[in-house]
């Protein structure tokens, strides 16, 4: 086997895939307060870098905590087998000492650009860590539920950054869409995964109640998402059509293509879509936004 660089080992580590993947919400929560209160971009470019790194930083120790406290799970799962916390690649109180580093460094970074968004940076760790990892992912399948907490706040710390607050429904629509969005995601990965899981004895809704169940509540999940598109119809209704018909697109592939698809085929076409969902309406947003920041402007 080809031994692994650094550089390799540490990305796993800190997950560097969650980080980027995560950038992106922040981004559009970043970009729509600018918009939504007719901020300048370039005044504010102090606090858009503090929040790029800020939330880089407490995502990498995110993760950092969890490769450490989840090492003996991972070493049963074929995915996570390999995991340098689980091989002993890289060791336990090196990944301690990094993950702290990675957490005071983001939270200062943070408080600097805003207090309120290092208090929300923290709240995002410790909901990831302590009630998540630590907790629900080993003993209910409502874990999906209480991850997509700490999940959804990325949109948060991007306006948190750049705003006076987060009480704006615009800002609530991120959030709200973020946390309903994951459930159909991180299940159809369950469902994909779920031998290792299983083996794991993580009680991942698949696991225990089955596909059907699965099915069912990804559906009751996919229903609301729609439902959440029209949060943004005070804000802009261009916003709210494409939402609304990404979400209406993900449904439809979840209640017709299920008739034809296998249970795996269907959760690998569910995930993939997942992804243009995701990728499709905080994109958008950040393009709505940044169009407006340029003709506000001019």
């Amino acid at each position: 086997m080809k031994k692994q660089s650094q550089k390799t080992l540490w990305a796993q580590v800190v997950k560097t895939g969650i980080i980027k993947s995560n950038l992106i919400p922040m981004a559009a929560g970043l970009m729509l307060a600018l918009y939504t209160y007719e901020y300048s971009f370039i005044d504010n470019i102090g606090n858009i870098i503090l929040a790029f790194l800020g939330t880089t930083a407490i995502i990498a120790a995110s993760g950092s905590f969890n490769n450490i406290y989840d090492r003996d799970i991972d070493a049963i799962m074929a995915r996570t087998k390999s995991r340098p916390t689980v091989t002993g690649a890289i060791s336990i109180k090196k990944v301690a000492i990094a993950a702290s580093l990675f957490l005071v460094m983001g939270l200062i970074l943070l408080y600097i650009a805003s207090p309120l968004a290092a208090l929300l940076g923290f709240l995002g760790v410790f909901f990831y860590v302590v009630p998540y990892t630590m907790w629900t992912k080993r003993y209910t399948i409502w874990n999906t539920e209480v991850g997509s907490i700490s999940g959804a706040m990325p949109p948060l710390l991007g306006w948190a950054a750049v705003a006076p607050d987060i009480w704006h429904p615009a800002c609530w629509a991120l959030f709200l869409i973020m946390v309903i969005w994951q459930m159909p995601h991180f299940y159809a990965i369950a469902i994909r995964k779920e031998k290792d899981y299983a083996a794991a004895k993580i009680p991942m809704l698949p696991v225990i109640k089955g596909a059907k169940r699965t099915y069912l509540q990804s559906n009751i999940y996919l229903v609301l998402l729609v439902l959440s598109s029209f949060l943004f119809l005070p804000l802009s209704l261009g916003l709210t059509l494409v939402s609304l018909i990404l979400g209406l697109m993900w449904l439809a592939l979840s209640l017709f293509g299920s008739r034809k698809l296998g249970i795996e085929a269907w959760a690998n076409k569910m995930f993939f879509f997942s992804l243009v969902h995701m990728m499709g309406v905080f994109f958008t947003v950040i393009i709505y936004a940044s169009i407006g920041l340029i003709l506000a402007a001019i």
